[in-house]
Order: structure tokens, then sequence, then C-alpha cells
């Protein structure tokens, strides 16, 4: 990683490797211009639970997924850098979706902080009722929740049972 801000003789709540180790096998990581701004942003909007946050990471829990922010700074001598403080768009194509998380609770907030939504609370053809919001930098964020059918039985049937080998 690259340059630090935070103040020196400061440090982070736990050390880099104890938080590696408890990440889940799958986690989100964004390069954020102000991981302080993003985290409290996600926790009014998105209802994250803020672990901890600095002037260089924040690392907070958004519904069930663990994710982390790291300020554009500590990633100065990745490739993706000058992009980046160029002002480049972030997360063009890439949309994460989470489901569990109320799309009705989190267009509220959004309204009562007159945040824009992408796309505003509905239900979609693949089982869900989502909301589309961008956070502060740009990446696109889908909360829904299952509605009939995708949250009632389906009536899936069991395979029916497979014959016993014929007898040699």
């Amino acid at each position: 990683m690259g340059t630090k801000k935070r103040p020196k003789g400061t440090v982070p709540w736990m050390p880099g490797f104890r938080y590696g180790a408890l990440l889940p096998a799958l986690s989100l990581n964004f390069l954020v211009r102000n991981p302080e701004a993003s985290a409290a942003f996600y926790d009014s909007v998105f209802g994250a639970e803020v672990h901890y946050a600095d002037v260089d990471f924040a690392a907070i829990r958004v519904g069930s997924a663990e994710v982390m922010l790291h300020a554009d700074h500590t990633h100065d001598t990745h490739p993706w850098h000058p992009a980046l403080v160029a002002g480049e768009r972030r997360g063009l194509g890439a949309q994460v979706r989470l489901l569990g998380v109320d799309p009705d609770e989190v267009a509220e907030r959004c309204r009562m902080q007159g945040i824009p939504l992408v796309r505003g609370p509905e239900d979609k053809g693949h089982g869900w009722r989502e909301v589309l919001v961008r956070d502060l930098d740009g990446y696109e964020w889908a909360f829904g929740r299952l509605i009939p059918p995708a949250s009632t039985t389906m009536g899936l049937q069991p395979a029916p049972p497979t014959a016993p080998p014929a007898a040699s």
C-alpha cells in the first residue's frame, strides 16, 4: 500500500493482518476519496455498521457484507491511481447487489437526506424488490428483499429415484 495520512503516533483499531484474518471468503474493497465521509454515508443511508474509520481506511458491514474503504492516497503506487486522481468514473459496469436490506427503508433514508436514487424501489421479474443507489464515489448498490414467487415455495419437486443398477 502507499502513503498513509493517519497522524504520526496513532494506530488503527487493530493490525492489518488481524483484520485480514477476520474477513470472510468474499469481501468488498473500494478505493474512495474520503473513507471517513464514505463510512458516515454508508451508516446514515445504508444502515451500515462502522467498525472503524480514519483518514486512510474504514471497515464497515453493510447488511451481511464486509466492506473495506481505502483512501485513494493509500494506493498511490497502484496502476489505477492516476485515473482515480484524474477524476475518472469509478465502478462503471459493476453493481454491488445485497439481498436482505429493505429497499424501501434505504429509499426513505435517501429521501430524508436529499440523496437522489438511481432507481426507486420496484418489484423486479427476478424476484427482488430493489432500489438502486450510488454512494459518494459513484459505486452503485442494489438493495433488495425477496418477493413472491421467489419468497415462497416454488413447487420444486425432488428428483425421481433412480433405478438400482441391473445385476450382472
